[in-house]
């Protein structure tokens, strides 16, 4: 039997002095309004004011800044559908790195345009009929670039924990604890280095993943205990969370950290989109704002509880955003 290799709280400790000097510590905003309407004490977490609009630099910055001094002058090679691409491509950039992102051609213009717009190539292929983990491992073969994959990796996942270790410290210097902590998630890494941070400080804090209604490979999964894959045969508006299953390390940690997973439709989605706009005028990417959706939909009870919802990005078209708010 393989016994993985996982992160650990002093990995999150550590990729924080890493972020230091480069990420933005993004705030924890109180919401009134959702606190009226659920009957807890609700804050956000806001990751689209992160750098690239988007949690996704953290992991990318700490994983790129870990490759050897020799080895990166090859470059590094990723594949996204947007998000990590653009952490990716920002982070080579910062650190004097070439990178090529590997991304399906219907992912959103915007992500698409802003990651060749930090300096990376960009290689589009039909997410339906082509796999991008080949393609990204061939080029990666070719060019002696390291690969850098958007959540199973150790560093990828302390990076992301730096958002757990966010909310629990600035939630301690209020006084307060975490009773319930919930993130979108794809592969699973965010929800991952969040339990891990989270827990650390207040063990009886309940995380829960949420997904899009339909892509429901980590309820799946922890239900039965070992990793499954979602059925989904349609599309969802949130491209950036339709990995077709979790992680192998970022199950192996939720599995034992997660409470729960909970999802929401499309049509949810697009109303939890328009409440940020609304409430806190801030721009939520549809993938950002299926935990809040499921909050206001009351699959997740918050009732007396103090909560932390996870935002975890804002890029978004701007055709799709003016549709989804009105």
């Amino acid at each position: 039997m393989v016994t993985l290799s996982l992160p650990e709280f002093k990995d999150i400790e550590a990729a924080a002095r890493v972020l230091a000097p480069v990420a933005v510590r993004t705030p924890l905003l109180p919401c009134p309004a959702l606190d009226a309407l659920t009957g807890g004490r609700i804050f956000i977490k806001p990751e689209m004011l992160q750098r690239t609009g988007s949690f996704k630099f953290r992991g990318a910055y700490n994983k790129l800044s870990s490759i050897a001094p020799e080895d990166r002058s090859k470059g590094v090679v990723a594949f996204s559908s947007g998000n990590h691409a653009q952490g990716v491509a920002a982070a080579a950039g910062l650190l004097g790195m070439s990178a090529t992102i590997v991304m399906p051609a219907d992912a959103p213009l915007s992500k698409r345009e802003r990651t060749k717009a930090y300096g990376a190539k960009v290689v589009l292929y039909d997410r339906i009929r082509e796999s991008r983990e080949a393609i990204a491992a061939n080029i990666a073969n070719d060019e002696g670039a390291t690969l850098v994959p958007p959540f199973d990796d150790l560093k990828i996942i302390a990076g992301q924990g730096t958002v757990g270790r966010e909310i629990a410290e600035d939630l301690a210097a209020l006084g307060l604890g975490a009773d319930l902590v919930s993130a979108p998630a794809s592969g699973g890494g965010l929800m991952a280095g969040i339990a891990l941070a989270t827990k650390h400080r207040f063990p009886g804090a309940e995380m829960f993943i949420a997904e899009p209604e339909g892509f429901d490979d980590h309820a799946r999964s922890l239900a039965a205990g070992r990793r499954q894959k979602h059925e989904a045969k349609g599309h969802s508006i949130c491209d950036a969370l339709m990995a077709p299953s979790p992680g192998e390390l970022t199950f192996e940690i939720n599995r034992r950290l997660v409470a729960g997973a909970v999802s929401a439709s499309d049509t949810e989605v697009g109303q939890a989109m328009a409440f940020v706009f609304r409430e806190l005028k801030l721009v939520v990417e549809p993938g950002g704002a299926v935990a809040l959706a499921a909050l206001l939909t009351g699959r997740l009870n918050a009732k007396g509880k103090t909560a932390v919802i996870v935002l975890s990005g804002g890029n978004v078209d701007a055709d799709l955003y003016a549709r989804l708010i009105v």
